[in-house]
């Protein structure tokens, strides 16, 4: 993986198009020291820079700071004196992420929101919004970086292995890539914060943020509460006896550890802490253990499949991952029938759940992935 990165170049297009004019650049502004970040290394190297604010749907029942987001993107813009743009995507995120993720949910299903996200809105709507408006690129503040050869675009790990976030950008196509920028994706977080402080951004000291795309921090609990109603189920040990009961297995995911409760006569002092580890959202059961390892499997079964670029093949192993910083592990391609690809693997990996990604890479670029099914 070394060995790409000292050769890799994070794909920059020139300053000047080539009617003489200079290269237009919309920034996906989010208040943030990353987006903040990006825009001034795109000013400073002489683009036509204009800073964008996605407004995206916020349920009315849930408390959200996107106001103070705003403000924030805004105070970075005029402090760059670069103008400020809203885009309106509060339909797309709608429909394909919140939407999505309630029906995943309510399916029992754990889904991964900020893939959608970026798919169908950032480098969706966005995208083709800026389009619209005659501009030459998008930018976002992901560590992810974009390299360009000769065969077309690869998307590839960002610099900063810690904050790599090629997981949740998967699901770009080349005609994505081709006009998408990751002007940090090279960069380490540390020095992305020190160029904030150098050119005098106060998101420098900014703390990131966390929880759910576009939406904040909430408790997936409560949020989901909202939108489905309680339904008690019984909590199994791995011999299927009774230990137990929740809410709802629809709010529950594999690997997890909290969200049920073990009944009085099945506790000892001494009891390890259990973890979910398969459940059945027809009979509403969770099964749980105190080894994460109890019921993983060596393979898996991928839906919704796409590729970056060119597919990978039949008998070809890549290197894997199901969760955002999780461990790439090889997985051999078993088979691929009616759309669906089944892949194995030697180690397996922890927590796999229907409805997550498993995403594929080799010599550290992102060559796609799916959903488990």
């Amino acid at each position: 993986m070394l060995g790409w990165f000292k050769k890799s170049q994070n794909y920059l297009p020139p300053v000047y198009t080539n009617d003489g004019t200079k290269t237009r650049i919309f920034v996906g502004v989010s208040g943030g020291v990353d987006s903040s970040v990006s825009v001034a290394l795109l000013k400073q190297k002489g683009y036509d820079v204009t800073g964008v604010f996605m407004k995206t749907y916020y349920p009315p029942e849930l408390k959200c700071d996107w106001r103070e987001e705003r403000l924030d993107a805004l105070r970075v813009c005029e402090h760059l004196n670069i103008p400020f743009v809203e885009c309106d995507l509060e339909s797309d995120y709608k429909q394909n992420v919140f939407d999505y993720m309630i029906d995943a949910y309510k399916n029992g299903i754990t889904p991964n929101p900020d893939v959608f996200c970026n798919k169908y809105v950032k480098f969706g709507g966005f995208l083709k919004w800026a389009q619209s408006q005659d501009c030459d690129y998008i930018a976002t503040g992901h560590y992810a970086q974009n390299y360009k050869d000769e065969s077309g675009y690869k998307l590839v790990m960002g610099a900063d292995n810690n904050k790599d976030q090629t997981y949740f950008l998967y699901q770009l196509q080349q005609d994505q890539l081709k006009h998408a920028l990751f002007p940090i994706g090279d960069i380490p977080k540390e020095q992305v914060r020190k160029l904030a402080k150098k050119h005098g951004l106060f998101t420098a000291t900014k703390k990131d943020s966390q929880g759910l795309c576009f939406v904040g921090p909430v408790d997936m609990r409560d949020f989901l509460g909202t939108y489905i109603d309680d339904k008690p189920g019984d909590v199994l040990d791995t011999d299927g006896n009774v230990i137990g009961s929740h809410d709802g297995s629809f709010f529950l995911t594999i690997g997890q550890r909290t969200g049920f409760e073990i009944a009085p006569e099945h506790r000892t002092p001494d009891m390890p802490k259990m973890f979910i580890v398969a459940k059945d959202t027809d009979a509403n059961t969770v099964t749980v253990s105190a080894d994460v390892h109890a019921q993983d499997s060596n393979t898996v079964t991928l839906g919704q499949v796409s590729f970056t670029d060119e597919p990978i093949l039949v008998d070809e192993t890549v290197d894997s991952r199901i969760r955002h910083r999780g461990k790439l592990l090889p997985a051999k391609l078993e088979s691929i029938e009616n759309g669906q690809y089944v892949f194995s693997f030697e180690t397996t990996h922890t927590g796999v759940a229907s409805g997550q990604s498993l995403v594929l890479y080799k010599d550290g670029v992102c060559l796609g992935g799916g959903i488990i099914v």
